[in-house]
């Protein structure tokens, strides 16, 4: 096997760590241009159901394989970035690969995670592999902002608003919908919700309360808009507990006024301490991004550096973002984040 290595700025040789992708959609095409912002990785191969002479990549590193091959560069791949759908695609894709690979998704229909991570942790154990799950920004980032916050102040309550923006996964399942074109859907945070906690209060808050979630929908020439109307309002896991409004609309008007891929969101943990619980006390994290794929795929990749860590390590078996220590995100040494961020 040849090893490349990269010199980081401190003069320290990193590994090259090499990444293979599956699925070339948007978080595929933004997994390729963020591992070129990652010196100490680099693109082996993408991985597509389609035929790979029909895809051009957007840099001059890795090739293109159709996915039945992925299996055969087991040797010539470290870390394999999963970059399907949740509905459909993840749960199929996700044990069938990490048979062969260290692997790192974005898993995020939160209801079904303890399960999905049941089915990645049996497979990984049993080919001594690492399976990362669940690491893009929500589940993810949003999950580690959740945890401080109750663990900090456990007399509160956390709360998540989501948007304004286009859901990558939900927009995703509309697209399942038998007669559905394409689509995309927007959740948009309910501001009197928002300022309810931000002004201290700990509100109950149903999920309706928090959210709405809008949809607009290319569907085929004759299908049966009032079906698929029903069909995405009472999606199990996606929009049966919400608000949910259907717009149809034609292909010229979702790409002209819905092509973008900006989206953003809060985490807000309301509480108090003291004797008497006098003092209140409020933490928030939030995010705001001009390019959902681009930064759910950089969060991927961190990820994949902690799993090709861990794999090194032997600390096999599915893992999510609160069992992975910080340190193992970074390229920097243990010394050098202690000398550098504390």
């Amino acid at each position: 096997m040849i090893i490349i290595n990269v010199i980081d700025t401190g003069g320290r040789v990193l590994d090259k760590i090499r990444i293979g992708i599956i699925g070339y959609g948007n978080l595929g095409k933004s997994a390729e241009i963020g591992i070129g912002q990652n010196p100490d990785m680099e693109l082996i191969g993408v991985f597509t159901r389609r035929s790979p002479d029909t895809i051009s990549l957007q840099t001059e590193s890795g090739k293109v394989y159709h996915i039945d091959d992925a299996k055969k560069m087991r040797d010539k791949i470290d870390v394999m970035i999963l970059c399907g759908g949740s509905k459909s695609d993840l749960p199929e894709q996700g044990p069938e690969i990490a048979h062969f690979f260290n692997t790192v998704d974005g898993y995020d229909t939160h209801a079904q995670i303890p399960e999905y991570f049941a089915k990645m942790d049996k497979v990984s154990k049993s080919s001594n592999k690492v399976s990362v799950i669940s690491s893009g920004w929500d589940p993810g980032m949003f999950s580690l902002n959740r945890l401080f916050g109750e663990v900090v102040l456990p007399e509160g309550q956390g709360y998540t608003f989501w948007g304004k923006g286009i859901s990558q996964g939900h927009s995703d399942a509309v697209r399942r919908v038998q007669g559905v074109l394409d689509g995309r859907q927007y959740t948009i945070p309910m501001e009197e919700a928002i300022n309810k906690v931000r002004s201290g209060e700990v509100p109950i808050l149903s999920n309706s309360e928090k959210h709405l979630r809008e949809c607009y929908v290319v569907a085929e020439e004759g299908a049966d808009l009032k079906r698929i109307e029903k069909e995405i309002k009472n999606m199990p896991d996606y929009f049966a507990d919400y608000n949910t409004v259907v717009h149809f609309v034609s292909k010229e008007e979702l790409e002209a006024n819905h092509g973008g891929m900006a989206h953003g969101g809060f985490v807000i943990h309301s509480g108090t301490t003291g004797m008497n619980n006098e003092h209140k006390q409020l933490i928030e994290y939030s995010i705001k991004l001009g390019s959902n794929p681009d930064f759910t795929a950089h969060v991927l990749l961190a990820y994949a550096r902690a799993a090709y860590r861990l794999y090194k390590e032997g600390k096999y078996g599915a893992k999510t973002v609160l069992d992975i220590a910080p340190a193992y995100l970074s390229m920097k040494s243990v010394e050098e984040l202690r000398a550098s961020l504390l």
